[in-house]
C-alpha cells in the first residue's frame, strides 16, 4: 500500500509542480534562476532538471546541455517540454547520486531546488565533484537551513510533516555547509529569500563554488 500511495502522490505532486510554483516564478523566482544560469559555461549538466522551468533560461552559447532526472513524472512532463522548446538538450534518467557520465566530463553542473529532496546530498556532491572538471563550477539555486536560530528550530520540529507533503523535501538541510564539506571552494554566496512560500523554506541560498584545480 505504501508504494501504490507513494507512487500516486509522486504522480499528483508531479502535475501540480508548475503550477505550485507559478507565483513564486513571477515574484522574483524565475529571475534568481535567470541570472544564475547566466553563468553557465562549456558542457553543462542540470541535476534534478524536473518539468523543465530552467529549459530556456540557459545562455545560447553553451556548447552542450544534460538534462537528469530520476522522476518517471517528471521526466515525462520533461521531455514534452524539451519537444516544445528550442532548446537542444540530452536528457538522462538517473540519481543524483550514482550519475552515469565520465569523470571530468562537464565545465559547469546547475542545481536548483534539488538538493534539498535528493536522498543522499553528500553522495550526490561527491558525484557532482566527480563529473565536473577540475575548475569546473557548480551554479546552485536552493532553499536551506535558516540562519536564525529560532526559525531553525522550526525547521527541525516540523521538517518529517513538511517532508511528507512536499514529496520528500528536507526543510532544514545545512547545504551550504554540505558543498563545502565536499571539497569544492565556495564562491559568493547570496541569502535571497524563497517569493510566496510559507516561512519555513524562505530562506535560500545562491551562489557557485569550484572544484579545486
Amino acid at each position: 500500500m505504501g508504494r501504490i500511495y507513494d507512487a500516486t502522490w509522486g504522480r499528483m505532486f508531479s502535475a501540480a509542480y508548475d503550477r505550485g510554483f507559478k507565483a513564486s516564478e513571477e515574484a522574483g523566482l524565475r529571475q534568481m534562476r535567470r541570472e544564475l544560469l547566466a553563468q553557465a559555461r562549456g558542457r553543462v549538466l542540470e541535476l534534478g532538471a524536473g518539468t523543465g522551468l530552467n529549459l530556456d533560461l540557459y545562455p545560447e552559447g553553451i556548447e552542450s546541455l544534460v538534462l537528469s532526472e530520476p522522476d518517471p513524472h517528471m521526466t515525462k512532463q520533461l521531455r514534452r517540454k524539451l519537444s516544445e522548446s528550442s532548446r537542444q538538450a540530452e536528457i538522462v534518467e538517473a540519481p543524483a547520486e550514482k550519475l552515469p557520465f565520465d569523470d571530468s566530463s562537464f565545465d559547469a553542473v546547475a542545481v536548483t531546488l534539488v538538493l534539498c529532496t535528493v536522498p543522499d546530498p553528500a553522495a550526490a556532491l561527491s558525484e557532482v565533484k566527480r563529473v565536473l572538471k577540475p575548475g569546473g563550477q557548480l551554479l546552485f539555486l536552493e532553499h536551506v537551513r535558516s540562519r536564525s536560530p529560532e526559525l531553525a528550530k522550526w525547521q527541525d520540529r516540523l521538517e518529517r510533516p513538511w517532508r511528507f507533503l512536499a514529496d520528500g523535501c528536507h526543510c532544514n538541510r545545512d547545504t551550504v555547509s554540505a558543498i563545502s564539506a565536499a571539497g569544492f571552494d565556495l564562491d559568493d554566496v547570496e541569502h535571497p529569500e524563497f517569493p510566496n512560500v510559507p516561512p519555513l523554506v524562505k530562506p535560500m541560498a545562491q551562489g557557485t563554488a569550484t572544484v579545486p584545480a
